[in-house]
């Protein structure tokens, strides 16, 4: 019950939050020179995601860290596409999303979750993701470091897949 309140307070307060910035859009119009909405309208999304972390926060369940970092990300892409105009970049940069998983699993550890096992968990999320970004934009039109020797990354991928589980921990 007492986590209901916090729900409906968290909920309540963005709203209005939420409301009273469109009406100092309507009732200010300098504001609309200042931030262009119809450019950054992915914030949206992102603001989306803090409040999903916030919310996390105010009911006190840190695994909320996980939809809020997705969301969040995600918004930080389609902010990139936005204001690039690289929308062919959603063939690789769509690799990221494990790793803003990765991302809210270590956040979640910090906030309350088992720590330890988050940041090994999240880290490694995070590498894979990383290491994808870079197999998958290597050919598709994004960032490039290897040049020709990208297939040396999923060798190195296959190669921490099989010898990982022999440096676990029993």
């Amino acid at each position: 019950m007492y986590n209901n309140r916090r729900i409906s307070l968290a909920g309540g307060l963005f709203l209005i939050l939420i409301g009273a910035i469109f009406l100092a859009f309507q009732f200010i119009p300098a504001l609309q020179n200042v931030i262009h909405l119809d450019f950054t309208w992915p914030l949206i999304v992102v603001i989306v995601g803090l409040f999903l972390l916030v919310l996390g926060l105010l009911v006190h369940a840190p695994g909320m860290a996980v939809p809020a970092t997705i969301v969040a990300g995600i918004g930080g892409i389609l902010y990139y596409q936005n204001a690039t105009g690289n929308w062919e970049s959603w063939a690789y940069i769509w690799t990221l999303i494990p790793g803003f998983v990765g991302l809210g699993i270590i956040l979640g550890g910090i906030l309350g979750m088992d720590f330890r096992h988050s940041l090994e968990g999240g880290a490694w999320l995070i590498f894979i993701s990383l290491l994808l970004f870079f197999i998958f934009g290597s050919f598709l039109g994004g960032p490039n470091l290897l040049g020709p020797y990208w297939p040396l990354l999923l060798v190195f991928l296959g190669l921490l897949i099989l010898v990982r589980p022999l440096f676990r921990r029993r």
